[in-house]
């Protein structure tokens, strides 16, 4: 079983930041909103694919992988669903991952994997006392990730510009280039996991597969280690359709809706009330209720995918900049540069990669996107926050000033806020 200490943090839950009011990012101008993302849990395709495509490409996202398949020796979890299924699947869930490093002779933090401090032949993932650095994540959520990857760069940076203006450097969230790793030499801004480490659902896909089933694909070829090893690589192939699971899980998640609002909650004076305030203290200049996607056809990732007309110019409502963020919250574990983009990833130019910025981000999250947050049983990246109460007042750092605005709030007022959010 592999208890992950590298630093893969694939996957989000509550906060990772609150931050004052912000008006949707809306390429179409003030007062037009493009159509609606459509939302919902019901297993049902957002248009994509046709509803029966989307069902083949869920029932490779539940499978159950076998040693025969290539899973391990180093895992996780034997299906993407195992940790992705609340409540359906491509959902957050409860499962926690633990992450560890250290800091090298330079100060730098550097997380581990496999090790031979512990040598057994049963491939157990142990922790060397020299590894003083440990946290958990939490799975994150996967639905509406689509439109979440159709989002322009532009968009992400122009939020962050605004930060930054807005609140005289008090809020800068930082927009990551990172690699891209179907297209070598590709960068984009970073979006997908708790350290936004990916800006592809391809790439997000090859990292998953490899780093929490142990499964080597075309993206990432190189088994975590050879102990034990005794499927050739990759382990999975296409198939007859000419698509590798990677491929379905891709086009799986590309497809599924977007978290639904409980629209019941949503309408009680409370939780209107409690909208006004979050924006009113200054939650949403992080937690960004609207942004809209790039117009169908443009093309990202490096010339690879083609926004389509499901995804192009629509409008959603994922209340998250994307941007990485210090709340007082991080764990000091920086991406895991080879795990996360492959052991090949130093030997490639990366236009706009900069390893100064990754290496700052050590004690910077992600700003969770909050649809959907009502489902969400363990908040923050570890999980160690229960409530919406708790979660809130653990936001330090950048968001200090929003959270001493919370708590200077009367209790009937903060609990408005909570009203809302258990409306998301």
């Amino acid at each position: 079983m592999k208890t992950s200490m590298g630093v893969t943090v694939f996957s989000v839950c509550l906060f990772a930041a609150a931050c004052v009011a912000a008006p949707p990012v809306n390429p179409g101008g003030p007062g037009h909103l493009p159509p609606p993302a459509p939302t919902g849990f019901d297993n049902a395709s957002n248009g994509l694919t046709d509803d029966a495509t989307h069902q083949v490409d869920q029932g490779q996202f539940d499978e159950f992988e076998e040693i025969s398949d290539g899973l391990g020796p180093l895992y996780n979890a034997q299906s993407c669903r195992e940790c992705h299924q609340n409540p359906v699947s491509g959902g957050p869930s409860q499962v926690l991952e633990l992450r560890v490093g250290h800091k090298d002779h330079d100060g730098n933090q550097r997380a581990i994997g496999p090790n031979g401090a512990f040598p057994t032949t049963d491939i157990q993932e142990r922790v060397p006392d020299s590894e003083n650095i440990r946290t958990f994540r939490i799975s994150v959520n996967l639905l509406g990730d689509g439109f979440v990857e159709a989002v322009d760069d532009s968009t992400l940076i122009e939020l962050s510009k605004k930060q930054c203006k807005e609140t005289h450097g008090r809020i800068c969230g930082l927009a990551l280039y990172v690699p891209v790793v179907e297209s070598p030499g590709t960068t984009r801004i970073g979006r997908f996991g708790w350290k936004d480490q990916h800006a592809s659902l391809l790439s997000f896909s090859g990292d998953a597969y490899l780093n929490e089933m142990g499964i080597t694909n075309a993206l990432f070829p190189d088994e975590v280690t050879s102990l034990c090893n005794t499927v050739s690589e990759p382990n999975n192939k296409p198939e007859a359709d000419g698509l590798a699971d990677i491929d379905h899980f891709t086009r799986f998640v590309r497809a599924t809706k977007a978290p639904a609002r409980d629209a019941r909650q949503a309408a009680t004076p409370a939780a209107r009330q409690g909208e006004a305030l979050f924006a009113r203290i200054g939650c949403e200049i992080c937690h960004v209720p609207t942004l809209v996607t790039a117009a169908a056809g443009t093309v990202v990732n490096g010339g690879k995918f083609a926004i389509p007309e499901a995804l192009g110019n629509k409008s959603f409502h994922p209340y998250s900049d994307y941007l990485l963020h210090d709340v007082g919250t991080g764990d000091g574990i920086a991406i895991a540069m080879e795990e996360h983009y492959g052991k090949k990833m130093y030997q490639i130019k990366w236009k706009n990669l900069s390893l100064e910025n990754h290496h700052s981000s050590a004690n910077k999250l992600r700003t969770a996107p909050l649809w959907g947050v009502r489902t969400h049983a363990m908040l923050m990246h570890d999980g160690a926050s229960l409530t919406f109460r708790e979660a809130i007042l653990r936001h330090r750092g950048e968001a200090s000033d929003v959270t001493r605005h919370f708590e200077q709030l009367s209790q009937a007022d903060q609990q408005a806020i909570v009203e809302f959010l258990k409306s998301l």
